[in-house]
């Protein structure tokens, strides 16, 4: 089974701004000016869902070449809503997470509706990011210290 490794790092610069670093790419987070930040990047919950987009249309062009489809152009918008008293630790009683995530796919192809959406089912069962946010992927934190590594998890 090949197995691929990825792997980032992110550091705090200042406030809320966040470099991290992929390969040789460095990507800036931060939050809003009206959330405290200086709007230098994508927040943390748009990564998320710009993961997710690029996923679909990455994974959508691997299965139209394999499949030898008519696909021109995907394109996709991710949108959903979350509760932000979660994260700012006003509520304790629901998840942190978004309520529900919608993705919408716009199909650039001489296909059927019913062909597009088979395509799509495709698209979603084959992308490593829909499949971490579809099923409870185990997370495991570790707090570096210079004595001893501590380990907990989110099971």
């Amino acid at each position: 089974m090949p197995l691929k490794s990825v792997s980032i790092d992110a550091v705090q610069v200042e406030g809320f701004k966040i470099e991290t670093r992929s390969r040789q790419h460095v990507s800036i987070v931060d939050q809003p000016v009206a959330g405290g930040g200086t709007d230098a990047g994508p927040t943390p919950l748009e990564y998320l869902f710009i993961s997710l987009a690029g996923c679909i249309i990455t994974i959508g062009h691997i299965v139209a070449k394999q499949r030898r489809l008519p696909v021109r152009n995907i394109a996709v918008h991710v949108e959903g809503e979350l509760d932000t008293d979660v994260l700012m630790g006003k509520r304790q009683d629901m998840r942190a997470g978004f309520t529900g995530i919608r993705v919408r796919v716009n199909i650039d192809a001489d296909m059927t509706q019913e062909e597009k959406e088979a395509f799509l089912r495709e698209v979603d069962a084959r992308c490593p990011i829909s499949d971490n946010i579809h099923n409870l992927t185990p997370i495991e934190f570790v707090v570096e210290s210079t004595a001893e590594d501590v380990v907990f998890s989110n099971n």
